[in-house]
């Protein structure tokens, strides 16, 4: 465990959700919009959609896995961007274009054969209360909308875009061991090569 690291989150420890479900979790479900990114559409003139990402997020995503945390993605949205972060990052369980992500998060519990207390979903806005009160930790990124906000049990210090996944993976890293050796897989040179997803 990470003492040092954990102390920034003094309310959670005390809670002791970090202690019982963090150092168990199987899997981390990320939305996309509004948390690997900023939520931002930009348009090019000939009307295709430009998203911009975080590397660290990148490295987190990667990581994790290395861990035996397994990483998935459920998203509403469906772009030429997103499918290309998505299998750049090796990311085997991508959902795209859910209207209905609590049906994508119930194919994936059982393809996968997890139970929902052993997996994490991190969304931002009210169609995420599809899946996240079916899991056993629901996070947030900080400017999430305030129905999140009240319902997550984890509000991340990070908005959208900025970071989110890379706060995830060191929370629950950090809860299993020091974040140094952690990332001592992150500095090897077979870690930037690319992954099958």
């Amino acid at each position: 465990m990470d003492a040092e690291y954990l102390k920034h989150y003094h309310s959670l420890v005390n809670g002791h959700l970090l202690m019982k479900k963090l150092p168990f979790l199987k899997l981390v479900i990320f939305d996309v919009d509004g948390v690997l990114t900023d939520g931002g559409l930009l348009y090019t003139g000939e009307g295709e959609t430009i998203k911009r990402f975080n590397v660290k997020d990148g490295v987190a995503m990667k990581l994790l896995p290395k861990w035996g945390i397994e990483v998935a993605v459920i998203t509403a949205k469906d772009s030429a961007p997103v499918r290309k972060r998505v299998a750049e990052l090796g990311i085997a369980n991508a959902y795209f274009g859910c209207s209905n992500k609590g049906t994508a998060f119930d194919e994936l519990m059982a393809k996968l054969d997890l139970e929902p207390e052993q997996v994490a979903y991190v969304g931002d806005d009210v169609i995420d209360l599809q899946v996240m009160p079916k899991v056993g930790i629901s996070i947030c990124p900080a400017d999430a909308h305030v129905l999140l906000q009240r319902h997550c049990d984890i509000v991340l210090t990070r908005s959208g875009g900025q970071g989110v996944a890379r706060e995830v993976a060191d929370l629950v890293l950090a809860t299993r061991m020091k974040l140094e050796a952690a990332y001592e897989l992150a500095k090897r040179p077979e870690f930037e090569l690319p992954t099958k997803g």
